[in-house]
């Protein structure tokens, strides 16, 4: 449930940016039209709505941090303003839910947008979500990664 609330916070976070609406008009649409709903003969996920409001009332609450944690994290000389909205959304929510969700695992929320991620690419997007959310973990919760692995 919680891969389907960040699924619909992807959604919402380009839904918004490139139709202009609000978070609380986008939270509503969501909750009452798409999640857990069949639409156009597809059924989308069922989504833990607690998380999926924070999630995205936290990435507009907290976006210039987000938003700056995620440019220093890409490669130089590709801001995020020149990503692609999807992948943008993506790293947004990755980079506000590892800065501000400590109950859920870094490596856990890396692996998640990456499933996410392959919900709308088969290519090379996959491979930089990864990576930028890898350098944002250890960036945010170095304490993970310090400890060797079993």
């Amino acid at each position: 449930m919680r891969r389907g609330a960040r699924l619909a916070a992807v959604q919402a976070l380009y839904q918004m940016e490139v139709g202009g609406r609000g978070v609380v008009e986008a939270m509503a649409e969501f909750e009452h039209f798409w999640i857990g709903k069949e639409v156009e003969e597809i059924e989308l996920p069922k989504a833990e709505l607690n998380f999926f409001r924070d999630l995205l009332g936290g990435v507009v609450s907290e976006q210039r941090l987000v938003d700056r944690a995620v440019d220093d994290a890409l490669a130089s000389g590709w801001p995020l303003k020149r990503v692609e909205a999807v992948v943008r959304a993506v790293l947004r929510a990755g980079a506000y839910e590892l800065a501000f969700r400590k109950d859920v695992p870094a490596r856990a929320v890396i692996s998640e947008y990456v499933a996410v991620t392959r919900t709308f690419y088969q290519g090379e997007e996959i491979g930089m979500v990864n990576a930028v959310l890898d350098k944002l973990a250890r960036d945010f919760r170095a304490e993970e990664f310090d400890v060797p692995a079993a």
